[in-house]
């Protein structure tokens, strides 16, 4: 039995997530998520909450294609270029999140991605219990 599978969302050498069968859960784990879109083009250019908005849009679309919801995610590392975006990155997750049972969190500022004009990045782990 196969144990992990991957997703047919990938680019240029890796994969978005892997589903790992615990068997009565399934464990998604997700690469960083940025503001990038199907076209490989930058969304939201300078504007972080766009970005945000677009990067957990992406999240809830990955968890509720494995079979769970949003609800499901248990674990967010947040790496953001400017700590002082923090304010703006908590107003768009708690539009996601299950506030009253957060997921936990790690926030880390880092100087730069892999492109100029991204501003944040969110790695993912989600547990979705099978019925």
């Amino acid at each position: 039995m196969n144990m992990i599978s991957f997703n047919d969302i990938t680019r240029a050498g890796y994969t978005q997530y892997v589903e790992i069968d615990l068997g009565s859960a399934t464990m998604i784990i997700m690469s960083g998520q940025v503001a990038i879109d199907a076209e490989g083009n930058t969304v939201g250019k300078g504007n972080f909450e766009q970005q945000a908005e677009f990067i957990f849009s992406s999240i809830k679309k990955i968890v509720e294609k494995a079979g769970g919801s949003i609800n499901n995610v248990i674990k967010l590392n947040n790496y953001l270029t400017d700590i002082s975006n923090l304010t703006l990155f908590k107003n768009v997750r708690d539009r996601y999140v299950n506030t009253s049972q957060p997921p936990a969190s790690t926030t880390v500022e880092i100087s730069r991605f892999i492109r100029e004009d991204l501003l944040l990045e969110i790695e993912v782990i989600a547990m979705i219990n099978k019925s």
